[in-house]
């Protein structure tokens, strides 16, 4: 028999049964999910064309950079607006905006005459991904089970590096097709154009998709739709108490306000006084960031290639990566309803201080070959080997982890705000990251190094900071880091 809860601000938090929730819950936390495919496929595709980009329009490092970053402006602004625009016209409707923006992203990117026309359109992209990333994990913590909501809330990071796999395969096709990415591939367009515009079939898919499943519960009783919401919670939780459960959404929604930014801020607390949680989840976004985990996925081709590996070779690794990040992400949703957020957080920050340290120091110490780092003998596989183990290290903690967190350890009266701050300040850090590695790439030792130093405070940081959420209901959670 299944125990079924509501947390004090209406949101549904269902014990430990399954009754009449785990294939419906399922199939619409996939769905929900798929939103990340698209933000992984947007955040990595320009992966193969950033040396094509700077030698088509002839620019500078700088400025590649920030065409590379310039996705991540747009991601800010989108997770800054996603929650308010969510309440207001709901989770599907934003899905629905998300999928319509990657499109046009794509489109835009493909067809572009000028390196500042694609910084526009890939801005646009961003914030779809900006989007994706505050809605989809909202979404998912408000229809999952409690017994299953970190496993449903890992397919949100599962989708991710899916469609960072994705994106960086049919680039490593296109190339391979097209004998180079600069070549021309079909219809006289080169083979980094068709990177971007085949991104529109996965929109269209993601966007057809959503009409197959239902809005927010929460929303759905907040709009006086009472019969659709009791359809839903139905689905997803069964009939047991359903007019219970519908009463106490609607009280609970009675006396709520409208959610703002004022409202992460203790009472008599100045402009950032902020709840502690607050802090926890914006350093939590922060830190997935500052260990350097997107260099690997946005600038990987032209490491590889600074090192010493033909385009070709590189394009292989770039991909084999990927793989290795969806693998460990599998054993991060086998294992985080199991052993816990925090003890999974610990060993990655672990691995990643092992691994990036080990990198600092190889490529610190590599002899420079006209401005370039060269790995000699042993070095090249090491570092090979280390950037991997990186990123399994990263793949089964901090990237699905965090997420999750980010969707349930937020109550429902600062969700919205708190999980928006969040996700601007991951994507702030991002662009940080993001823009500053083509200048950084002639001194490699101490990029890694730095990265390196910002996964050993990652490590202290959870330690003393962090508090475990696994099999704690929401109302419980409300109670405990709403406290002083």
């Amino acid at each position: 028999m299944s125990h079924n809860t509501i947390d004090p601000d209406g949101d549904t938090a269902v014990g430990g049964g399954e009754s009449g929730s785990g294939h419906g819950a399922v199939r619409i936390a996939s769905v929900a999910a798929l939103g990340g495919l698209l933000f992984g496929y947007d955040s990595a595709v320009i992966n193969g064309a950033v040396k094509s980009i700077q030698q088509t329009f002839l620019i500078s490092d700088a400025a590649l950079g920030f065409a590379v970053a310039s996705a991540l402006l747009g991601a800010a602004v989108g997770a800054m607006t996603a929650g308010r625009l969510a309440d207001q016209v709901g989770r599907l409707a934003v899905m629905k905006l998300a999928a319509v923006l990657f499109f046009v992203s794509a489109l835009g990117a493909a067809l572009a005459p000028s390196v500042w026309i694609l910084v526009g359109f890939r801005i646009i992209g961003g914030l779809g991904v900006g989007v994706a990333s505050v809605i989809a994990p909202a979404y998912i913590a408000e229809t999952s089970p409690t017994s299953i909501r970190g496993r449903l809330g890992s397919l949100q990071q599962l989708a991710i590096v899916s469609g960072i796999f994705l994106s960086l395969a049919i680039d490593a096709l296109l190339a391979h097709l097209a004998g180079g990415a600069s070549n021309d591939l079909w219809l006289g367009v080169p083979a980094w154009r068709w990177m971007f515009l085949l991104m529109t079939v996965p929109a269209v898919v993601y966007g057809v998709l959503t009409l197959t499943i239902p809005e927010s519960p929460r929303y759905l009783v907040a709009t006086y739709r009472i019969p659709e919401a009791r359809r839903v919670l139905t689905m997803l939780l069964g009939e047991k108490d359903l007019d219970i459960t519908v009463s106490r959404i609607q009280e609970s929604l009675q006396n709520e306000q409208a959610p703002s930014w004022r409202d992460m801020r203790r009472p008599g607390g100045g402009f950032f006084g902020f709840y502690g949680v607050v802090w926890v989840g914006l350093a939590l976004s922060v830190f997935q960031q500052f260990v350097g985990i997107n260099v690997i996925f946005y600038y990987s081709n032209v490491l590889w290639e600074a090192v010493g590996f033909d385009e070709n070779s590189s394009f292989v690794i770039t991909v084999l990566t990927s793989v290795v990040n969806i693998v460990t992400t599998l054993v991060a949703i086998a294992l985080i309803d199991k052993i816990g957020r925090k003890p999974l957080l610990l060993i990655g920050s672990t691995g990643m201080t092992i691994t990036l340290t080990t990198m600092a120091v190889i490529f610190g110490t590599a002899p420079q070959v006209g401005g370039q780092p060269q790995l000699n003998g042993a070095a090249g596989p090491i570092a090979l080997v280390a950037a991997n183990l990186f990123v399994v290290a990263f793949g089964m903690s901090w990237g699905p982890v965090v997420w999750v967190l980010l969707g349930e350890m937020f109550p429902n009266r600062i969700r919205a705000a708190a999980l928006g701050l969040a996700a601007a300040g991951q994507w702030a850090a991002n662009w940080l990251i993001t823009v500053s590695f083509p200048e950084l790439r002639n001194v490699l030792g101490v990029a890694y190094g730095f990265y390196a130093l910002c996964a050993a405070l990652s490590l202290v940081f959870v330690a003393r900071w962090v508090r475990e959420t696994k099999g704690v209901s929401l109302e419980d959670m409300h109670a405990e880091l709403m406290a002083p």
